[in-house]
């Protein structure tokens, strides 16, 4: 007995000893990690990388940047079931231990010896988080240690419910898929909130191992460990036997969902990211910032469809230039055609295909995913052959005389059948605008952005043609011509220093129609009244006019070939100046980001630029908002509108005239041998310039015009844009008055005069009857003006 005492002391003074040493011995490591661990207050402010997401007005995904997919999800946004499924598989005792588990570490231990494998873990949360944000994946007795201590400093320095938020936002859970909300959307293509208990259970299962318990890839692991984690929350009280019984019989139902675009806006989205990345650098693609355009969803696919449409129509007109490549397929199996395609690209819905068989009216074609398809003889007989953009071939008799078995070549499905298409060579660009803020609604800066990604819409400088000759008039308007003016619309030769030798302007027609009302003159786009016009200005004064709506003056030609518009534009130039034409008078400042979120979704930027507000007198340094200035007489703006709504009822754009409104005002452009051509209009609450050209200017054809190749994209768009909208005319002002007029002279029309029309003045700038009227106020004889 007194032996067995000496043993029990014996090892009693020992255990105590060993807990000395060991107490010494954790205090020691405690010193000696203790100054190496970071602080993990910073924890409280940690960036998760995140996604750039760009958004349209209205929250329709346009495009996003960034390597890795993830949706940060707060703590209460996170379902309680979620919450128990992951403690089930994680670390059950999460809210009630302080950072390690002892009977965690003890079960796992069990399970190791009992079953060979872990299945629970024996890392807490707490200690993951601390290895997720601070440690490395080695696996030393340092580490490990460094780990235990982070865990405890963490959870004096964090409450549960941010622990674990931080975890569920940080982990890997596969296909390039961080934290739960963000995998929820890729494997079921939902958000957190709408999963079912065995979805849950499934997610929950993920961080332990995503490759191997990945429902996708390895469904029958996925679901052990689903079940396994079920059969957990059920021990643990987290949900009852009848809950435990229906999600064991749910079926795996995990499908890869791709991070789907809603909107096609590529122009937008890389004008996006350049303007952002001059600021943040690579954090912009890691920051989770979401960035809300100005873009109308449905005024954008209307504005693709229209440049698309109008581009393959060119392509129509104009004739096919045969096959892009020519594959010997004879005797190749249908697996073997396909392998043809696989490296080549669809470019706005026009597929590649190649031609199989061909009959008599008609092809069949192999699509991409080995689908056969018929193109019919009203898909083929537009095909005549192209030979140069003046000239094309005779119309086909039959399917061979477009198409020959092997082509590469395009289809578009129309709704109604298969066509044979062309990736047009010509290019075009499209801008739409609300003129009271400058906000761009919709953009295009070319036929396909996949194939091409020039942006043609801010980036290409042309000449804009007849489109710059509004600003002209209005300039002439404002030093004392009328509508009425009456200009000699007849050849001339001109001697000017800016342009070699003398110049013998025409119009466009080569004819030429004498004294001419200066509407008529606008409406008609003669070119020999816009010259008279700014000659009897000046164009320094004309230069000076150009420049407040915009346009660069370096860019601008100090001669009169600036009245035909010979300057240097950009379409986003052409429509920000058009837009003071549709506002009344203001200058805006055009933009296409309207906010950007943080990745919490608290905004810290918005736009704000001058926005047009008639009744406002004065910007007041109190307001947030500043207002656009006035840089057009009022009275003058309306003139011109009603001018250029002629235009669109008797002018160079009656086409538009299909839309059936009664509010649209426009202008054509054409430059010198068809190399350019445009249409912008508007009314006013939207305005747009379509814009149709080839990369290095080139004649378009000499059929080619404003108001026959970029018309008819800008009348597709406004018939989409404007729908169901009502007419939004611009308002008259005070001090205009109507009076009847002779068409002839433009002098006040007598009493009985039977052909009289009636025609706008300012209040002062009425004609008097049997005066002639030659522009008052602008200091220029009847002769300079003729």
């Amino acid at each position: 007995m007194r032996v067995l005492k000496s043993l029990f002391r014996f090892f009693i003074i020992l255990l105590f000893v060993g807990l000395i040493l060991g107490a010494i011995a954790a205090i020691g490591l405690y010193q000696h990690f203790a100054p190496t661990l970071p602080d993990v207050e910073t924890l409280r402010d940690i960036k998760l990388q995140t996604p750039l997401k760009v958004l349209s007005a209205d929250g329709k995904l346009i495009a996003e940047f960034g390597e890795k997919k993830r949706i940060p999800i707060t703590y209460e946004k996170i379902p309680e079931r979620f919450v128990h499924a992951l403690q089930s598989a994680e670390d059950s005792r999460f809210f009630e231990h302080y950072g390690i588990d002892p009977l965690g570490l003890s079960r796992a231990a069990f399970e190791l010896v009992s079953t060979g494998k872990i299945q629970s873990g024996g890392s807490t949360i707490t200690m993951q988080v601390a290895k997720n944000f601070f440690l490395t994946r080695e696996r030393t007795f340092e580490r490990k240690f460094s780990e235990i201590l982070l865990a405890l400093k963490i959870e004096q320095s964090l409450s549960k419910e941010e622990i674990f938020e931080l975890y569920v936002n940080k982990i890997y859970l596969g296909h390039r898929s961080y934290g739960i909300q963000s995998a929820s959307n890729v494997y079921y293509g939902k958000n957190i909130d709408e999963l079912t208990l065995a979805q849950l259970a499934m997610i929950a299962g993920l961080p332990k191992a995503p490759s191997a318990f990945n429902p996708i890839t390895n469904p029958d692991r996925a679901i052990e460990r689903r079940n396994w984690i079920l059969g957990r929350m059920h021990s643990l009280s987290f949900i009852t036997k009848d809950e435990l019984d229906t999600a064991l019989l749910a079926p795996v139902t995990a499908a890869y969902h791709s991070t789907e675009i809603e909107l096609y806006a590529p122009y937008i989205a890389e004008m996006v990211r350049g303007e952002l990345y001059d600021q943040y650098g690579e954090e912009l693609y890691t920051d989770g910032f979401s960035v809300y355009t100005t873009l109308d969803s449905n005024m954008q696919t209307a504005a693709n469809v229209a440049v698309r449409d109008g581009l393959i129509n060119y392509v129509k007109r104009h004739g096919y230039q045969g096959a892009e490549k020519q594959h010997a397929i004879q005797g190749l199996s249908a697996m073997e055609v396909t392998s043809l395609l696989q490296n080549e690209t669809a470019f706005a819905q026009l597929e590649p295909a190649i031609i199989v068989s061909v009959e008599e009216k008609s092809a069949t074609a192999q699509r991409k995913n080995g689908e056969l398809i018929t193109l019919p003889w009203e898909g083929l007989r537009w095909a005549k052959a192209f030979k140069t953009v003046n000239y094309y071939g005779a119309m086909p008799k039959k399917a061979s005389d477009v198409v020959t078995a092997g082509d590469l070549v395009r289809i578009l499905d129309t709704g109604e059948f298969w066509e044979l298409s062309q990736i047009p060579q010509v290019q075009g660009a499209l801008i739409a605008m609300t003129p009271q803020t400058g906000a761009i609604r919709s953009l295009v800066g070319g036929f396909s952005f996949t194939h091409n990604k020039f942006n043609r819409a801010i980036q290409a400088h042309r000449q804009p043609g007849s489109n710059i000759k509004p600003f002209i008039y209005a300039a002439a308007m404002e030093n004392g011509f009328t509508p009425a003016s009456i200009i000699n619309d007849a050849p001339i030769v001109l001697q000017d220093k800016g342009l070699d030798g003398n110049w013998r302007p025409e119009n466009s027609s080569r004819e030429f129609s004498g004294p001419t009302r200066l509407r008529v003159g606008l409406y008609k786009s003669r070119n020999l009244v816009s010259i008279r016009l700014l000659r009897s200005l000046g164009f320094e004064k004309g230069i000076e006019y150009l420049s407040r709506f915009g346009f660069d003056p370096e860019r601008l030609p100090a001669n009169l070939s600036l009245a035909l518009g010979s300057a240097d534009v950009t379409p986003l130039e052409l429509v920000t100046g058009y837009a003071a034409l549709a506002n009344g008078g203001y200058k805006i400042t055009p933009y296409f980001i309207e906010r950007i979120n943080d990745q919490y979704g608290e905004t810290i930027f918005a736009t704000k630029t001058p926005v047009v507000c008639p009744d406002c007198s004065t910007n007041n340094d109190n307001t947030e908002q500043s207002i656009a200035q006035r840089i057009m007489d009022q009275r003058t703006n309306f003139l011109l509108y009603s001018i250029m709504q002629d235009v669109i009822r008797r002018g160079t754009g009656t086409k538009a005239k299909a839309l059936n409104r009664n509010d649209l005002a426009g202008k054509t452009g054409t430059t010198n041998e068809q190399k350019d051509a445009w249409f912008t209009g508007f009314n006013s609450k939207l305005v747009t310039t379509s814009w149709v050209g080839f990369d290095q200017p080139a004649p378009l054809g000499r059929s080619e015009f404003g108001g026959t190749a970029a018309l008819p994209i800008w009348i597709d768009f406004m018939r989409a844009a404007l729908a169901d909208t009502p007419e939004s005319p611009l308002p008259t002002p005070d001090g205009i008055v109507q009076v009847r007029i002779d068409p002839n002279t433009g002098m006040r029309a007598s009493r009985n005069q039977s052909n009289a029309i009636f025609e706008y003045f300012k209040a002062e700038d009425t004609p008097r009857s049997g005066a002639s009227e030659r522009g008052q106020g602008s200091g220029k004889s009847t002769e300079e003006i003729f």
